[in-house]
């Protein structure tokens, strides 16, 4: 039986690192499992802000073509180092911003709409086009952000008549930073523009969460699917657990991100209680604003702290399965509920139990209560927070501190990738 042939346009690949790459590397290794055989279209000289040569390992044997592209944080870094933690998402508070952030983030903002990889779109429609008649290729997915990205399938459906699936891991205009980019009136109007294109004419629209759906349904009339990130069968071997009482974060932890009630919850704890003094560490693994450190610092937990800053993510497995408790954060904002990050599903088959702290009425709330792997807490919930710690810390010391999950397999990347074949090849 032939594959259905689908192209399937990302920025991130490896050896981009961060979860970005992740969604789009397992759904690939997985695709021709059911009848689809993908091709991935990517930059050959992207400039990621992570590099894990790790994740090259994982990429299968499927046809992977790349073009060019035009990268201006490349141009930016010869000016000022911050254009790197402004690609990776990371933006320091506006009162601490210099005149150099701000003058970049304004034209990061008003002069590369979508984004800064605009200029990729031209040159990637124009090569494709042939690519696509030439090889009968009558299906596309893109995935964003970048957003640009969804730009190319636009003028593809447009040239070539194509069917187009836009994938949206992040939302567009109410993604966190977007906020943060000093938009006038004219940018942010054109924003809105491109936006409400790309979601009345993708053919299908694909979203991580159902808060974005809910959002979409507000701009469009097409079929909007939820497929989640997921987990995978990691090959991590771990033997044993942490001696010490761990709380351990794994990825980015941005300023906005800073959950003052749990540094203060800890200070709290070990001043008052000898015991998890001389057991507790706070493992940050992954990029850490200085904001964050600094708070640390001020709740006299420096002492506990072991940074250890990014790793590939086979090692960022070995952690999230060797460690205690594990850690989620998410900013306290509206603009935030529908966040549910990648990391979330591989915690929750770490077997280790998580708390997460973030905003009133997000998804992630509602996933880690169904699967019976964590508690979840707002930011205003400081006993809840110190309890949950204390009787956790009561079961480490019985050696029985582990979690009890239900209902996992509906986010294994395998049965996700199902869900997305009968989208892109319906019975």
């Amino acid at each position: 039986m032939n594959k259905k042939k689908v192209l399937i346009i990302t920025y991130y690949w490896p050896p981009a690192g961060g979860p970005g790459v992740q969604r789009w590397l397992k759904f690939v290794k997985y695709l021709p499992e059911f009848g689809v055989e993908p091709i991935v279209y990517c930059p050959s000289n992207a400039n990621y802000p992570i590099i894990d040569q790790s994740l090259l390992n994982e990429v299968p044997s499927v046809t992977i073509i790349k073009q060019p592209i035009t990268e201006p944080y490349k141009l930016a870094q010869l000016f000022s180092k911050k254009s790197k933690t402004i690609s990776k998402g990371i933006i320091a508070q506006k009162e601490k911003q210099n005149l150099l952030e701000r003058l970049m983030l304004y034209v990061r903002g008003n002069f590369f709409i979508p984004d800064a990889r605009k200029k990729w779109v031209k040159p990637s429609v124009r090569y494709l086009s042939t690519y696509m008649s030439d090889f009968n290729i009558d299906t596309v997915i893109t995935s964003g952000p970048p957003h640009s990205i969804h730009l190319i399938g636009l003028k593809l459906q447009e040239k070539l008549g194509v069917t187009w699936l836009a994938d949206f891991r992040d939302p567009w205009t109410s993604i966190g930073y977007h906020k943060q980019l000093k938009l006038n009136k004219a940018s942010k109007a054109k924003h809105k523009n491109l936006e409400k294109q790309v979601l009345n004419n993708a053919d299908q629209i694909i979203v991580t969460s159902p808060s974005t759906k809910s959002e979409f349904e507000d701009i469009t009339n097409r079929p909007i699917h939820v497929i989640t990130n997921g987990y995978d069968s990691e090959l991590v071997n771990v033997k044993e657990l942490d001696s010490k009482f761990t709380l351990s974060h794994i990825g980015s932890l941005l300023s906005k991100r800073n959950p003052e009630v749990l540094w203060k919850v800890l200070q709290d704890l070990v001043e008052n209680d000898k015991d998890i003094a001389a057991q507790f560490q706070l493992n940050l693994v992954g990029e850490v604003g200085e904001e964050v450190i600094q708070s640390i610092k001020n709740n006299n937990l420096i002492n506990y702290l072991n940074r250890i800053g990014y790793v590939s993510h086979n090692e960022a497995v070995k952690f999230q399965k060797k460690s205690q408790l594990l850690l989620l954060i998410e900013i306290d904002s509206e603009d935030t509920k529908a966040i549910i990050p990648g990391k979330l599903f591989e915690y929750m088959v770490s077997n280790r139990p998580i708390i997460a702290i973030g905003p009133k009425g997000a998804d992630v709330a509602s996933i880690i209560k169904e699967t019976n792997t964590g508690q979840y807490f707002n930011y205003d919930n400081y006993e809840g927070i110190k309890q949950i710690i204390l009787h956790h810390f009561e079961s480490y010391k019985q050696g029985n501190l582990k979690t009890n999950p239900i209902g996992l397999q509906q986010y294994s990347r395998k049965q996700l990738t199902k869900s997305l074949a009968e989208l892109i090849n319906p019975s």
